[in-house]
């Protein structure tokens, strides 16, 4: 059995494509209201200059983030603190509906489980490597068994719109082109 895990560590200052995956890929992102707590949050942390998010997408069971971690959240990493933080967000949301037990794990230091220990890391460093990994976030929505929208610019939860039109319905996107082509 092969347990290796996927590359997880990022580093402050750099540009990631990173995937965070929902505990046994359940559909805990269907709804709007689960998308929303995410887009908050990342949006707080994009306020807060903790983070610089270039491009994502949220998918029912995972997101997918091109972003830039700038300094810590205190003692933690933004990626940390997000992942930390949709946790107890979702799990007591989850509790209220009575669909906590779908999370739960045997495990010693924790009752729950919201998101997968194998987030991916993917550094990006050049202008084709970005390319590749905007137009695979962009068009992860209407691809294989993904049909979330007529096309990429129609699913709401994706920075698509933003790279064909440059309007930021969000509050927190920046142009990855920019970091290659300068602004």
């Amino acid at each position: 059995m092969d347990t290796q895990q996927r590359k997880s560590h990022t580093s402050l200052g750099e540009i990631y494509f990173w995937t965070a995956t929902v505990h046994k890929w359940l559909p805990l992102l269907e709804d709007d209201a689960s998308k929303n707590l995410v887009v908050n949050y990342l949006k707080k942390l994009s306020d807060d200059k903790l983070i610089t998010v270039y491009a994502f997408v949220i998918m029912p069971n995972h997101i997918h983030l091109i972003w830039k971690q700038n300094e810590l959240n205190g003692k933690e990493t933004p990626k940390g603190s997000m992942l930390k933080y949709t946790s107890h967000e979702f799990l007591k949301q989850l509790k209220a509906a009575d669909r906590s037990n779908m999370y739960e794990v045997n495990a010693t230091n924790k009752k729950h489980q919201i998101w997968q220990r194998d987030s991916l890391g993917i550094e990006i460093y050049s202008r084709a490597v970005a390319k590749q990994k905007l137009d695979y976030v962009h068009f992860n929505p209407v691809s294989g068994k993904w049909q979330l929208a007529k096309d990429d610019i129609s699913y709401h939860y994706s920075s698509a719109r933003f790279y064909e039109t440059g309007i930021d319905d969000f509050g927190f996107l920046v142009n990855l082109y920019t970091v290659f082509d300068g602004e």
